[in-house]
């Protein structure tokens, strides 16, 4: 196992970062959601090879710049954040959302696969709160979402 890294910032995507951002986004995807079918795992991925890696995202990059893990958000919500599988467990996903939160006024959400575990005890870790249901996802997947919510000056 990879030693530790030491984050050194975190910053903006720029267009050098795509193939590493794919790269994370299958690792992570690979090691956390094995619940998915191949055929949409398939599917989801080409649809996000079109977008991702031009998606203005954070990036947790450690000290020789090189993206450990990122997120994607938006309008107080937070629409993805995946950390290199090496690097889980390292409070990157923590950090990350810290940052999220400095821009969204303290107040952010979340959707996340139900069925993903790991993901659901990571936020309900920092203090989210379940909100809401669905029994497929925003793309009409058959993966039933939880919808999540930060309350105000939460984070644990």
């Amino acid at each position: 196992m990879p030693q530790r890294p030491f984050i050194s910032r975190i910053r903006k995507s720029n267009s050098g970062d795509g193939q590493r951002v794919m790269k994370i986004w299958r690792d992570a995807v690979q090691e956390t959601h094995l619940f998915l079918k191949a055929k949409d795992r398939f599917e989801i991925e080409k649809s996000l090879s079109d977008f991702l890696p031009m998606a203005s995202l954070w990036l947790a990059v450690d000290d020789s710049d090189n993206a450990i893990g990122f997120m994607l958000c938006s309008h107080n919500h937070l629409e993805a954040l995946f950390i290199d599988p090496h690097f889980m467990g390292q409070g990157i996903g923590r950090r990350l959302v810290q940052q999220a939160i400095s821009f969204c006024n303290d107040i952010l959400s979340v959707d996340v696969n139900e069925e993903n575990s790991q993901a659901l005890g990571f936020y309900r870790h920092l203090g989210f709160i379940e909100t809401g249901r669905s029994k497929t996802d925003r793309q009409g997947y058959p993966y039933p979402l939880i919808f999540m919510h930060l309350p105000r000056n939460i984070l644990k």
